[in-house]
């Protein structure tokens, strides 16, 4: 157990896991506040324009504006998660390993 915290430790003062850690959590950050942003976004428009929400998308349907925009919300957030992992598995990932590996090959005092 002990080999292991000092591992731990070794990695968390590591300068590069810490601009690591600060770069994804800004990233995830902004990520997260679209989502955020597109979900009240609507939830607003349903609010206070329940009438321009009403809208028919085409004449005759019976298909409103409400429909699309909550299909696009849903779509924008399956996209942000698809680009974020994308992100993750490549840079984050990667980097996070070579940090581990680096962290393995010195020597603790």
């Amino acid at each position: 157990m002990q080999k292991h915290a000092s591992s731990y430790a070794h990695i968390r003062e590591n300068p590069r896991f810490q601009a690591l850690v600060k770069k994804r959590n800004r990233y995830a950050f902004r990520m997260s506040a679209m989502v955020v942003l597109a979900y009240f976004s609507y939830i607003f428009l349903i609010a206070f324009r329940p009438d321009w929400m009403a809208l028919p998308v085409v004449d005759g349907l019976t298909v409103t504006l409400g429909l699309p925009l909550g299909l696009g919300v849903i779509a924008l957030t399956v996209a942000l998660t698809v680009i974020y992992v994308r992100r993750a598995n490549r840079e984050f990932d990667v980097e996070t390993a070579e940090i581990r590996r680096q962290a393995l090959k010195c020597p603790r005092s």
